[in-house]
């Protein structure tokens, strides 16, 4: 029997993620399994956690990896934060502003929403004038929204909501280590992120993160949470001083996301910013130069997810099938109403270099 993992090609992921791993995160992978209550093991899940607050800005207790991708995070929020018939607000101007609606109403939450035009920000007077219509437990956000390339105003609208007691739950999956988050500063009470993206580290883990308001509002639910998998209660039993088993971590992933971590911090955070927006510059400059436009005005593109207009006459899932199999390089369709209308080009990690924009753009230069 062939074994078909003998023939996986070198592709360039330059698409909405995955990002390019880092060899040392491979390594870090193939290390030793330890057990997941292990001495050493708690060690470094130790130090995970302490870098995980580091670079999201936050002081919180709760602050933790999710055994599961970044959607796994988005529903262990809202499952352990919503009870039936909260009042819930989501801001809408792409996908996984619809997913947020979505995961919400399946739990039973009385949910309002906010929408904006897909490729444009939400506008935060906008967002004051609903907030300030109708008391809601939770408002939510996509920080950086993944179907369009749009950065949202996620600090300007903590301070609306800054000294309420709603419950402020921000998407943070695509500007996780790709740009700076000031969680307690910007008055966040939960977020979650991917491993996938700007860590550079393969999915399957989502850092999340709870203030200590979030945790009040857990822990005075009138019901139990409806995922016992999810259930932060039980979970921060096994990530806090307690160790109370809960499930069987996966411990592989846990070693890659810490080595992805300490790699941005060798780095350096600024570092890294700096990186991703220079990047980002020298390919808005070579997408311009071959006749091209971007979907999002200037200054609300996010660095590391590009999302390009096809123009008129071009079968878009060509020039990205071509790109493939002649280049070895991966890019991103539009989704839902962009479907057909852009690519979305990612510039995420690992993934962010000038070599690799060079590439691509040439690669682009020999289709169109």
């Amino acid at each position: 029997m062939k074994n078909l993992l003998d023939d996986i090609e070198d592709i360039l992921l330059m698409g909405p993620g995955p990002s390019c791993v880092p060899q040392k995160v491979y390594d870090a992978l193939s290390k030793k399994t330890l057990g997941h209550l292990d001495p050493y093991f708690i060690k470094i899940m130790d130090a995970l956690k302490e870098m995980l607050r580091n670079i999201l800005n936050t002081k919180n207790t709760l602050t933790i990896p999710i055994s599961g991708t970044g959607s796994a995070g988005m529903e262990a929020c809202f499952v352990n934060l919503v009870e039936p018939d909260d009042k819930v607000l989501v801001i809408i101007n792409g996908v996984f502003g619809v997913r947020m609606q979505d995961v919400a109403t399946r739990l039973g939450a009385d949910v309002d929403v906010l929408e904006f035009p897909w490729g444009t920000p939400a506008i935060p007077e906008v967002v004051e004038k609903k907030i300030k219509s109708t008391h809601y437990k939770i408002v939510s956000i996509i920080h950086a929204e993944t179907s369009t390339g749009v950065m949202n105003p996620v600090a300007e609208i903590g301070s609306i909501l800054n000294g309420s007691d709603t419950i402020y739950l921000v998407d943070v999956v695509t500007s996780l280590g790709g740009m700076e988050i000031r969680m307690d500063d910007w008055n966040i009470d939960a977020l979650y992120g991917g491993t996938q993206k700007c860590l550079s580290c393969p999915p399957g883990l989502s850092p999340l993160s709870f203030s200590d308001k979030a945790m009040e509002k857990l822990y005075s639910r009138k019901t139990k949470v409806p995922n016992w998998y999810l259930d932060l209660t039980l979970i921060a039993n096994y990530w806090g001083s307690n160790r109370v088993y809960h499930h069987t971590a996966p411990i592989n992933k846990i070693y890659a996301l810490y080595q992805a971590l300490f790699l941005i911090f060798e780095e350096g955070l600024e570092n890294v910013f700096k990186r991703h927006q220079e990047n980002h510059k020298y390919l808005v400059e070579g997408i311009e130069e071959l006749g091209l436009k971007m979907l999002v005005d200037e200054p609300y593109r996010l660095p590391m997810l590009n999302a390009v207009s096809v123009p008129e006459g071009v079968d878009e899932l060509a020039v990205r099938r071509r790109l493939r199999n002649e280049f070895k390089i991966e890019i991103g369709a539009g989704l839902g109403p962009l479907a057909g209308k852009i690519w979305r080009i990612g510039l995420m990690g690992h993934t962010s270099k000038k070599e690799n924009v060079t590439r691509l753009l040439n690669a682009l230069k020999a289709i169109l």
